[in-house]
């Protein structure tokens, strides 16, 4: 994690961003801390152009999907990285830091909130995992999209109908230290330019797991919209670490498939 000093709001179920070293300068000059909510996020991606009763080509491309994209992200990450040099600290480490500023210690506890410091050991490094993603759908069984996901023979891993409201929730935990800018990514194999990225926030450690729900969404309808689609997601903090990278493929038809 970038060499941050301070901490992030605990948060139960919201998602929560904002610069640990603006924050902690703001405090010393006795000015206003601002703290910015996180953006929902679009789970679907688009359309598979290719024969929707057939993957045969894609298996290679949701693997190699977006390369030149992301490898110009990795740059500007370096880059930013060069721009802000300067020691880790452990969660330990930080709180110690200053420890003597009475006002300054009672702030970094009071943003830690239900921080266990007696689990969180010695690493500098935050550990993300995410547990649960679900798709809610209007007087539908929620689909809970197993972890990891398991995409044999390339089958589809849900169905949903056209036209339907539906949208994206899940769960994670973080341990060991701050998580600093999570975002969430989905990208639409089809269209290599189509890459949407939501910051998703920083976050401190805490048993509990944190919950997000992302805005509802609408299914493409009509005859061109019903096929097979692929798509990659991931989640990825600041730093460029990378917590989930998965790809699957998904249908949309023009019902409801009927249960099994």
């Amino acid at each position: 994690m970038s060499a941050a000093v301070g901490a992030a709001i605990s948060a139960t179920n919201k998602d929560v961003t904002y610069n640990p070293q603006m924050e902690e300068e703001e405090h010393r000059n006795n000015n206003n801390n601002k703290i910015v909510g996180g953006e929902p996020s679009r789970l679907l991606p688009h359309r598979d152009d290719h024969d929707h009763h057939g993957h045969e080509d894609h298996d290679e491309e949701i693997h190699d999907v977006d390369v030149e994209h992301e490898e110009e992200d990795d740059a500007k990450l370096k880059s930013d990285k060069e721009l802000d040099l300067g020691p880790q600290f452990s969660l330990k480490e930080q709180l110690e830091k200053d420890k003597d500023d009475e006002s300054l210690r009672k702030w970094k506890e009071q943003l830690l909130g239900s921080v266990d410091l007696t689990a969180v050991g010695e690493s500098k490094e935050p550990e993300v995992k995410i547990q649960s993603l679900i798709i809610l759908c209007p007087d539908r069984p929620d689909l809970v999209l197993p972890i990891p996901f398991v995409n044999k023979s390339k089958r589809s891993l849900f169905t949903l109908k056209e036209g339907s409201q539906y949208r994206l929730k899940f769960s994670f935990t973080v341990s060991n230290n701050i998580v600093s800018g999570l975002k969430y990514t989905n990208v639409r194999v089809e269209d290599r330019m189509d890459n949407s990225k939501k910051m998703l926030g920083t976050f401190s450690p805490q048993p509990e797991p944190y919950t997000c729900e992302m805005e509802e969404e609408t299914t493409p309808s009509g005859m061109f919209a019903r096929g097979a689609y692929s798509a990659r997601t991931k989640f990825v903090d600041d730093d460029g670490k990378c917590y989930l990278d998965v790809c699957y493929y998904f249908e949309i038809q023009k019902n409801w498939p009927k249960p099994s």
